[in-house]
């Protein structure tokens, strides 16, 4: 029998369904992202990317670019395989297509995900503000956390 492996590899837009899936599971007292919604981003030709497990999406990450910036809009696992290293993977991926085009990285996350938080410290990120009920309905603060271009 095959191990099973994660891939990380471009998101599809018939990928858009299952991530909507999992946004509802992960965010349900917030607003999470519709399908069509990842169908806008992927139309807009913002930089996403799928992790697979076999053909099973199980997470995905999403940056923004612009001439100037870049922005992580989303960064997603899974329940049954957060801890397991694919966030960091994903998330290195984005990274590194920001650093392919010299841009900074700038990001908002709940003030609460301890996880995310020092996974983004140990990745070059600092605090940059605070924004008091950012996500909605919920009312959660978000930190506004920023990473410097990489010009090597």
């Amino acid at each position: 029998m095959t191990p099973r492996t994660v891939t990380i590899a471009p998101l599809r837009h018939e990928d858009a369904a299952r991530c909507a899936e999992i946004e509802r599971d992960l965010f349900p007292g917030d607003d999470p992202w519709s399908e069509n919604a990842f169908h806008s981003e992927l139309d807009h030709g913002n930089f996403y990317v799928g992790a697979y497990w076999d053909d099973r999406l199980i997470g995905y990450a999403g940056l923004a670019l612009t001439d100037f910036e870049s922005s992580v809009h989303t960064i997603a696992v899974e329940r049954a395989h957060q801890g397991s290293g694919v966030g960091k993977t994903l998330l290195r991926t984005i990274l590194a297509k920001a650093d392919e085009l010299g841009l900074p990285v700038f990001l908002e996350v709940r003030t609460d995900n301890v996880p995310a938080i020092s996974l983004y410290l140990a990745h070059g990120f600092e605090h940059l503000g605070l924004r008091r009920r950012y996500y909605q309905p919920s009312g959660a603060d978000a930190y506004t956390m920023g990473r410097p271009a990489n010009r090597d």
